[in-house]
């Protein structure tokens, strides 16, 4: 039995929680929510997969994907006060979609035969693919643009299912690891605020 078709569900199911929960933190409408939920979950996905030559991608074939992201929506519309009652569920949320889909995205591009640096790369594509989604659609700067601690983490677990792959050690364990050091990882950075360094203007004295 393959674990990566479920792993990416579980991903998508909890992109799409954090797409709906900005959703409903915003005033949404139930329209607007499960728009937001579906574009969280499958935008890192679908990308993945049509820079790999899965087409069409999976998140539009495979109707479980629809399913997943409307049930996240849906749930988090009418229950959000038992989401809101987890603590930063956003970022929650984001986390777990982070690592699942930064080990997913990897597994797949290595399952496409690609070699170990662009499968890193097509990981954290299909990681951050969710989030940027999700902070543009409600016109907010992505927190992987920002000094978050965001892409980092998920190069992380990228970096663990490649390295497990090149050693011949079983894929789902090695995804298993990779997932937790993503989120043990971007969930440190949140409770300790890692950043990384950040640009600074320098200002110029003006002749006066």
């Amino acid at each position: 039995m393959s674990w990566l078709p479920i792993i990416d569900l579980a991903g998508t199911f909890a992109f799409a929680l954090s797409g709906a929960t900005v959703a409903v933190r915003r005033e949404l409408d139930l329209f607007g929510v499960l728009v937001l939920s579906f574009a969280a979950a499958t935008a890192g996905g679908i990308t993945r997969d049509v820079l790999i030559g899965a087409i069409p991608p999976a998140a539009l074939v495979d109707s479980r994907y629809l399913i997943v992201a409307t049930l996240a929506g849906v749930l988090t519309f009418y229950g959000s006060s038992l989401v809101e009652r987890l603590e930063n569920p956003v970022q929650l949320f984001d986390a777990a979609g982070l690592s699942l889909f930064a080990v997913a995205g990897t597994a797949k591009a290595l399952a496409f035969d690609l070699n170990p640096t662009t499968a890193v790369l097509l990981g954290v594509l299909s990681a951050i693919g969710g989030g940027i989604a999700r902070d543009v659609l409600v016109a907010e700067v992505p927190a992987v643009l920002r000094a978050e601690f965001y892409a980092s983490a998920a190069m992380a677990g990228a970096a663990v299912v490649v390295i497990g792959d090149g050693l011949s050690i079983a894929r789902t364990p090695v995804m298993i690891v990779g997932a937790l050091v993503c989120f043990v990882l971007r969930f440190m950075a949140i409770r300790y605020r890692w950043r990384l360094p950040t640009a600074r203007r320098q200002k110029q004295d003006r002749a006066t």
